[in-house]
């Protein structure tokens, strides 16, 4: 199960999108999910450079989808160490894995958190955020 993010998602005057800038466990199932908005948001910035003649959305590429990286990269490092077992926990950390799987299926609260990360919310949100503010 393994992680990885590229920060700056480019090189000169290649730009990096999905698995090539970022790689997510698929215990999240968020790695096409962020594909897709890279390619997204990398469409929108070419496009303001070839029609406006516009680097500034090039030039922030990076900083608009590190928000949405990190919070889908925690995301599934959360439901890695949720719902796999690990022989190498020590008892304490298996009996903390336990007690946030108990929370998850008894907390109204943090099953719709689970939920918005897992259908994309938050990410949309924090890319809201990101881009307007």
């Amino acid at each position: 199960m393994r992680s990885f993010v590229s920060e700056p998602m480019q090189y000169g005057r290649l730009f990096l999108a999905g698995d090539s800038a970022h790689i997510v466990p698929p215990t999240g199932a968020k790695g096409l999910n962020m594909a897709v908005a890279d390619t997204g948001q990398l469409f929108e910035a070419l496009l303001a450079w070839y029609q406006n003649d516009s680097a500034s959305e090039l030039a922030d590429y990076t900083a608009g989808c590190m928000r949405r990286v990190w919070r889908v990269q925690e995301f599934s490092n959360f439901m890695t160490e949720l719902l796999h077992h690990n022989p190498d926990k020590t008892p304490f950390e298996a009996h903390l894995q336990a007690s946030r799987f108990n929370q998850l299926i008894t907390s109204p609260t943090a099953s719709a958190v689970v939920a918005e990360n897992y259908v994309g919310i938050a990410a949309k949100r924090a890319g809201k955020v990101m881009n307007n503010g």
